[in-house]
């Protein structure tokens, strides 16, 4: 009898089209393992029959905009012990997802973990190590790396909904944005060097950054992770931006600026919040 932790597997996805990607995934079939897709933007569409007729697959239909807003209704959705974020155009072994609940029984005070994804163009730390007061040289965290254990603080984790695609003003800097809120809150962070799923081409996080929004909420982000040090931090961004070839100078060092005025005006930052 299988005695592992139950894991749900959360997949945000959008519009007909998405849903379709769903059903390309030809999710294994694990005991224990249940799939919640939270599905933006539906427009009435039928849920394929591949998904429908499974009972380890929940299609939610959700109203809200924003990819944060997507994420956290299918954390709200999830019961099991440990839940992992994903999007609609990966791949999963059942091998790889029984890893991730091996890895919690484990390491039974475990919050929060990062793996690894089969891809390009990524570089991970050599080895395990805590995600804590420091981050790893050059580590940057992708919304499919991760996965939690949900109870205690760890339960109340969750997107900040004013960051990433479909927000007001900072579109992007959610995965950042919900790494730096679980080590606000002091949650057990880790990375383990072990690949748990397959994604093809680059993410988001990798391609040039040209749109303000991006550029906002990465001057959000930074006035968040270093309250104390953003002001120049700030132009050296810009500079690096400019000198890679991903943006020029001004408009980043300006949008970036605006950024954090929005942020200063709109944004509770979400271990505040969990702290009242």
């Amino acid at each position: 009898m299988n005695t592992m932790l139950t894991l749900d597997v959360l997949i945000a996805t959008h519009t007909p089209e998405g849903i379709l990607r769903v059903a390309d995934m030809n999710l294994p079939v694990v005991e224990g393992v249940r799939y919640i897709v939270s599905w933006q933007d539906h427009r009435d569409a039928e849920i394929p029959p591949a998904l429908d007729a499974r009972n380890d697959v929940t299609v939610d239909r959700f109203g809200q905009r924003g990819v944060s807003f997507n994420r956290n209704n299918a954390i709200e959705l999830s019961t099991a012990d440990v839940y992992l974020v994903a999007d609609d155009d990966l791949r999963y072994s059942s091998s790889q997802l029984d890893a991730v609940r091996q890895v919690f029984e484990d390491n039974p005070d475990l919050d929060y973990a990062s793996f690894m994804y089969e891809g390009t163009g990524k570089v991970y730390p050599s080895e395990e190590c805590r995600l804590g007061r420091r981050l790893p040289k050059g580590f940057y965290q992708t919304s499919f790396e991760v996965a939690v254990r949900r109870r205690g603080r760890a339960a109340l984790l969750r997107f900040h909904p004013a960051f990433g695609p479909g927000s007001i003003s900072l579109h992007a800097a959610e995965d950042e944005m919900f790494l730096l809120t679980a080590r606000r809150m002091k949650l057990n962070c880790r990375f383990f060097p072990i690949v748990i799923t397959r994604h093809e081409g680059m993410t988001t996080g990798q391609r040039k950054i040209t749109e303000p929004g991006v550029l906002r909420a990465f001057g959000a982000f930074i006035y968040y992770c270093y309250p104390l040090t953003f002001l120049p931090r700030i132009p050296l961004k810009a500079w690096r931006l400019s000198k890679s070839g991903q943006s020029r100078f001004f408009p980043a060092l300006r949008e970036m600026l605006s950024g954090i005025a929005f942020a200063f005006d709109n944004v509770t930052p979400a271990w505040k919040e969990v702290g009242r």
